[in-house]
């Protein structure tokens, strides 16, 4: 017992700073965002037994085809997020709340004009055949999309919050967020569940809403308490920010567009070619190893801004050491995903019941897409910190593109696991291409588009 107090304090005490920093929001974020996931996974059984598989398989495009929202802040969010760091990094506070300000007036003025445009093409739009569903849901559908559409709005400004956290080294705020989120949509869920009929509008309520309401009371209670020196205020917002914000951001922007074709058609592939029904199954299994997703995310995040700082620092050292470690993580987490996949049947079982069967081949799929994913977020986060973003970004459009592409050809021929075995394929061609930049970079041998 001795020697366990003993480890957990040097755990805890010993190392570089910014190393210590990243192991305490690694921890802290693990027991949040764990608990969050938990809530999350209690809530898709209600969910589905609320509605039914096809209605939620409907919940789940929308979902995503709306969080593509959420990426066209042009930028702004991503450009923030290495602003800031290194404004705080050399502590220039009335910088950094400059660049906040700057960044909430921006995203306030896209959203309402994105909402506008938004409101005049579902003027024409046919979500029926955008879904594939029977036409007498027509009219319950137009207004479930201006509902999600308007939450996202929202949520698309709010969210800042989030990189605020990020860029002072602190992913435990946005973990809490998440769980204080989750459960307020469990909560939620349970008393529809308890006094109304099944319905795909209560649904929506129930899981877009409640995200916003808390974003938007920790906003509050974080820019009058924590971060009060940090505030935005639109009179300090300067359009002459927006460049340097921008200079940065627009690759990310870019790179954003390009990921939506990477990762979020595949509800919609799959919905075209096998019908709703078949979104649920791909969705449940990516919930299931959104362990190591969420374990990953956990933590890669801290390393974002600290790989800012010690390129800022030039602490190339540190970097190297980093990766390393992060690597051997990468590989305990790969075993851990092909344990999963043994005991996916009878987890599915005991989590899900018999309404909804996911076979051992999707399974499996999802395991190597997100253990490949997770070891290429390494080279990413330390590309983007450090700013050498246009291979990723030329890699991201390409690969976009052709994912599309593939991935309709074998959906069409291999089903569900057909579009992600066309992603698995792009992201492995991605990830050599990322290793060898990184290599480059972290030994100064970088020239051309390895060095931009």
């Amino acid at each position: 017992m001795t020697r366990l107090v003993h480890l957990v304090r040097n755990f805890f005490s010993d190392g570089h700073e910014r190393t210590l920093k990243a192991r305490k929001n690694v921890v802290y974020s693990l027991l949040f965002k764990g608990l969050a996931m938990a809530l999350a996974l209690l809530n898709v059984p209600l969910a589905i037994h609320y509605v039914n598989s096809t209605q939620y398989g409907i919940w789940l495009t929308l979902s995503s085809l709306f969080t593509w929202f959420s990426m066209f802040d042009i930028g702004f969010g991503n450009g923030l997020k290495n602003k800031l760091t290194e404004a705080l990094s050399k502590r220039d506070i009335k910088l950094a709340r400059a660049y906040i300000s700057t960044t909430y007036a921006a995203v306030t003025v896209i959203s309402i004009l994105l909402f506008a445009i938004f409101l005049i093409i579902n003027f024409f739009l046919d979500w029926t055949a955008v879904l594939n569903v029977p036409h007498a849901m027509k009219g319950e559908l137009s207004l479930i999309v201006v509902i999600i559409f308007s939450v996202f709005s929202v949520q698309f400004i709010l969210q800042l919050i989030n990189i605020v956290s990020q860029s002072k080294q602190n992913t435990i705020i946005p973990a809490l967020i998440s769980v204080t989120g989750n459960l307020a949509g469990l909560i939620l869920l349970l008393i529809f569940t308890h006094n109304t009929q099944g319905s795909l509008l209560n649904l929506c309520l129930t899981i877009g809403v409640t995200p916003v309401l808390t974003l938007a009371v920790f906003s509050v209670i974080l820019f009058k308490g924590t971060f009060k020196d940090l505030a935005p205020s639109f009179r300090l917002a300067d359009r002459h920010y927006i460049r340097e914000i921008m200079n940065l951001g627009i690759k990310f922007f870019i790179i954003q567009i390009g990921l939506i074709f990477y990762y979020n058609c595949d509800n919609l592939i799959i919905t075209q070619v096998m019908g709703p029904a078949a979104v649920t199954p791909y969705n449940l299994s990516i919930k299931y190893f959104s362990v190591i997703s969420l374990f990953s995310n956990i933590l890669m995040t801290p390393f974002w801004a600290a790989f800012i700082e010690a390129s800022v620092r030039k602490d190339h050292e540190w970097i190297k050491g980093t990766v390393r470690h992060l690597e051997k993580i990468c590989l305990g987490l790969f075993a851990v995903s092909l344990l999963m996949v043994a005991l996916s049947p009878f987890v599915y079982r005991l989590w899900l019941g018999t309404e909804v069967t996911v076979p051992l081949s999707l399974s499996a799929c999802v395991a190597v897409y997100t253990s490949l994913n997770t070891y290429r977020t390494i080279f990413n986060f330390y590309m983007n910190g450090a700013g050498k973003i246009m291979l990723q970004l030329y890699l991201v459009i390409f690969s976009g593109i052709g994912n599309i592409l593939l991935g309709i050809y074998l959906c069409r021929r291999l089903g569900v696991e057909g579009v992600l075995l066309s992603t698995i394929l792009f992201c492995l061609v991605s990830a050599v291409f990322e290793i060898i930049q990184y290599r480059k970079l972290i030994n100064n041998t970088a020239t051309g588009l390895w060095n931009k």
